[in-house]
């Protein structure tokens, strides 16, 4: 099983929407699978599309994000929950709301679908992740994906408390209509590229969602943003060679402590991330070590 966890990673590294370029390796084929290890999935797939443990986690953080959508509109903040431009997570500065409409903003893969149609494929197949069956995915995918368990209520929560509901993923902008099948078909409702589905491609800036994010802002008093990647709500997350302890100490100091489920909401997702890449004394502290006698 252990030697099937590569594969499951590999092939959401380089074509999920959430992965940050410094991670988008080029997967290393799997060895072969043994009949015992080919009979099962690999254990992340296993909780994250299969166990009840992961169904419970996915819809409470659906409810909390519609329960807190709902309250929010009520305040009629002043900012936003996107960083301006040239701000940093030690010294923030949010979009300003003024009188614009309300919206809430989602990744796509892994936080509004589970893309259970091309991580069987490839685990079944024991193969590596090939671009070109993810690009057919993202264009036959429809009916094949599925909305995560609590999204169909919250997204019609959202939507009736006259909050937008809008995708900003790095699916690509040549296979928009693809994707806005596909999101429908998995009991969505609609997504327009470019008024509510913004795609990799739709600017100069390549994997990174900021660029996208500040023209979502432009428009929309943005209260959620949601992901199951830290790209999802800043490429500060994301910067090259960024140090492990920094990455966390960022994501854990003052500014996102503030927003973390009151405007940011992070969904399980043990598939795929940056976090492949630590190391042992990254997941271990050194002082930590034990052994038996």
């Amino acid at each position: 099983m252990m030697r099937a966890l590569p594969l499951a990673a590999s092939l959401l590294l380089a074509g999920c929407a959430a992965t940050p370029p410094e991670v988008a390796t080029t997967p290393t084929p799997p060895s072969a699978a043994s009949p015992t290890e080919a009979a099962k999935p690999p254990v992340a797939l296993q909780y994250l599309y299969g166990s009840a443990e992961a169904a419970i986690a996915v819809r409470a953080t659906n409810a909390r994000i519609a329960d807190y959508g709902v309250w929010r509109i009520k305040q009629r903040p002043t900012d936003g929950v996107i960083l301006a431009a040239g701000a940093t997570m030690d010294v923030p500065r949010f979009e300003p709301c003024g009188n614009k409409p309300f919206a809430a903003v989602f990744d796509a893969d892994e936080t509004l679908i589970w893309n259970l149609g091309p991580m069987r494929w490839f685990a079944e197949k024991s193969t590596a992740f090939d671009p070109k069956i993810w690009d057919q995915w993202e264009k036959t995918g429809a009916g094949k994906a599925v909305a995560m368990p609590g999204t169909v209520e919250m997204v019609g929560k959202l939507r009736a408390a006259g909050i937008a509901v809008i995708a900003n993923t790095n699916r690509t902008a040549a296979n928009a209509k693809g994707s806005e099948d596909t999101l429908r078909a998995a009991g969505l409702g609609d997504f327009k590229h470019g008024e509510t589905l913004f795609l990799m491609g739709d600017d100069v800036g390549g994997s990174s969602k900021d660029m996208r994010r500040a023209a979502i802002a432009a428009k929309y008093c943005v209260i959620i943003l949601a992901g199951d990647q830290l790209g999802d709500f800043s490429q500060q997350f994301n910067v090259r060679d960024l140090p492990a302890a920094t990455r966390t100490a960022l994501a854990t100091g003052p500014t996102a402590a503030a927003l973390w489920d009151k405007g940011w909401f992070l969904f399980p997702n043990p598939v795929y991330g940056p976090w492949e890449k630590l190391g042992w004394d990254d997941t271990f502290p050194s002082d930590k070590n034990w052994e038996p006698k």
